[in-house]
Formats: C-alpha cells, structure tokens, sequence
C-alpha cells in the first residue's frame, strides 16, 4: 500500500484485474462467512470453470452484471438492500483489490466506514475523545445518500488517479446496475445550472456491493479535503455520518454553510432536519451508540431492536428452527457490540429476561 502514489495517476490495472490468481483472491474474500449458502456452493462446485470463464469474459470486455435481488430492512430505518449474484461479488471483489489500495493512500484518517484497522468501535473512541476536548459538535447526516450518488460526479472523481480504460468501463457497468434498482428510492434536487434533463442523470449505487461502500468513501473524500485541509476542523466520518467539533458556534455554522457548498459540488444534500448543532455535555448519537464525555450509552433504538430479534429467536429455537450454535453466534455478536458501552447492567438483565428453552426435536 505505501507504493502507491496519492498524486499519480494510474494506468495498466486491468490485467492485474482480470487475472485467474487475483479472481481466486476475490473468490475467496466474496465466500468469507457465506460458504453455506446455495449460490456460493453452487459456484465452487465447478470453481475453475467459473473463475476462468470469468477471466476470459473480462479481458475480452463481454462480462456484463446480472441483475440484483432487492429486499428492504427496517433496522434502523427503511433501506433498500440489493445484493448480486455471487459471481457478480467475485468481480466486485477482484476490482477493488486492486483499486483501493490507491484511495487508501490518500484517505484521511477521520473516515473509519468500510476500511482495514477502523470500523464503529474505533469511530466511536475518536469520536468521544474529541467530544471530551470540544464545547459544541455539528453531526451533519446526509440526505439520500447512496440513492443520490451521481455517476458522472463519481466518475470524475475516479478518472483523477485511473487512466485504465477497461478499469473504468468495468466501474461504469457495476454502477449502471444502480440506477436500475434505485431510481425509485430517490427523490428529485436540483441544483445551480440544473435543466430539464436533470431527472435523467444516471445515480444511486446499491448498499449491498462492496464495490459502493469503497465508492462511498471515494465520494465523501472531497468533504474530508474541506474539513481537515481547508477548514482545519477536528471531525469523525462514518460513511454519510459527520461530526464535527470546535470551541464555539459561530465556527460550525460556517462549517456548515461551507459543508452544504461542498456536497453541493457532488450533487448531495444536508439532511435539513438531522443535521444540527449539539453540546457536547447533551451528548450525541453515532454509529448505534450515544456519547458522552464521561461515558457511552447504547442507542434506545439499537436496544429495541435488539429484544424484537432475541424474541424472535427464542421462538425459532423452542420450535426447533434455530440451532443453539446459530443462538450462540447471534448473542456473542451483539454482546461484543454492547460491551464498548457501558452495558454491563442491561445485559444482564436482557439475557435474565429472555431465556432460551428448547422445545422441538432438533
């Protein structure tokens, strides 16, 4: 990763790509924890034909992406999922091997979403850190985002370091696949300069590829350049999600007149009602915890939800449809989540009240 240039721009990638040892690399990452599922299995059963069949589909242009299964989740909020077929998540896989470790070179330390060595947890410990040393936090949410993400504006920003042009043709037909299963998830701004034909930009990538949690920080990048570089201002970014500190008001409210200019350039909007002015001794909610200077607290939302799933499974495992591995897994999961915030009381008395107690045959 140190090899990699942050001002160079980078030509000659595809092969790198394209290659059966990289596509195996990718196959590899793509089944990580899904080994048991139909489509995995069925793609290994014949694991050197496809990954070869694969390579020869790339490197003479005619791969195309299949279509995405769309389901929508009301955890936190409603978003719509799209996931790709597995053999789609292989090129996803294989593309940003060898494209990311270029952003990764220039990336700012304050974006912790979708990267290696970051993550919630460490988000959340900056994040509080921060809070303890600052009067006042502006946690600035994005509208829309992943429906809104322009593919002309994404498209710029990754034409800055590749110059490969079957690297970006193999980038432009992963995110057409998004305007297709997002257009209606998205609702119409417009910005200075718009005309009619503004309804027709093609945008929105889909939450489920790991090739748009890579792009999505591609895109926030330029609001990082403006908040570490240009105003100089401690902030944490988790994805869409920003917080930004300083000693007194006035400070982040040009912060935020310079932030809406910024995702402006990139077709975004602020959030009118989720992005707003806290004190830090009020706290602050960020990445499924609320913070405070002296501790941490888990989101009232995230703890309801929590019970609705345990009820959910108690049932499934007293009728015979969950197995207590899967029981073990699920808790030990949401327990490692609670145990970064000061949780040890409510545990307890969630696992005390939530019993669970075979019933069918398994």
């Amino acid at each position: 990763m140190s090899s990699f240039n942050p001002c160079r721009v980078y030509n000659g990638l595809f092969p790198q790509i394209a290659s059966f040892a990289n596509l195996h690399r990718a196959w590899q990452e793509a089944r990580r924890g899904k080994r048991r599922r139909p489509d995995v299995a069925a793609f290994e059963r014949d694991l050197e034909a496809n990954l070869l069949r694969l390579e020869r589909e790339l490197l003479a242009g005619s791969y195309r992406p299949s279509g995405y299964h769309s389901f929508f989740i009301r955890e936190p909020k409603r978003r719509k999922i799209s996931a790709a077929p597995f053999r789609d998540r292989v090129v996803h896989h294989a593309l940003v091997q060898i494209i990311e470790p270029i952003w990764e070179a220039r990336f700012s330390n304050a974006s912790y979403a979708c990267r290696i060595g970051k993550g919630t947890h460490r988000a959340a410990d900056h994040a509080q850190e921060l809070l303890r040393r600052h009067r006042y936090v502006l946690k600035a949410d994005v509208s829309q985002f992943f429906p809104s993400i322009d593919h002309q504006a994404l498209d710029g920003l990754l034409t800055r370091h590749i110059a490969c042009r079957p690297t970006l043709d193999l980038c432009r037909r992963i995110m057409a696949g998004g305007d297709r299963v997002l257009a209606s998830e998205y609702t119409l701004q417009l910005f200075p300069g718009d005309d009619l034909f503004a309804a027709l930009r093609p945008r929105g990538l889909p939450i489920g590829n790991l090739t748009s949690q890579f792009w999505a920080n591609v895109y926030l990048h330029p609001v990082d350049v403006l908040l570490q570089r240009e105003l100089r201002l401690p902030h944490v970014r988790y994805c869409d999600d920003i917080l930004i500190f300083a000693n007194d008001k006035a400070t982040l409210h040009t912060a935020r007149t310079a932030l809406a200019e910024r995702m402006a350039t990139l077709r975004l909007c602020l959030h009118p009602i989720k992005t707003r002015l806290y004190q830090a001794d009020e706290g602050i909610e960020f990445v499924g915890y609320r913070l405070f200077t002296t501790h941490r607290r888990l989101r009232q939302g995230n703890v309801r939800l929590f019970v609705r799933r345990l009820r959910r499974q108690q049932h499934a495992y007293h009728v015979g449809r969950l197995s207590a591995e899967k029981v073990r897994q699920s808790l030990q999961s949401w327990i490692a989540h609670a145990k970064h915030a000061d949780t040890y009381r409510l545990r307890s008395r969630l696992l005390r009240a939530h019993p669970f107690i075979a019933g069918a045959t398994r």
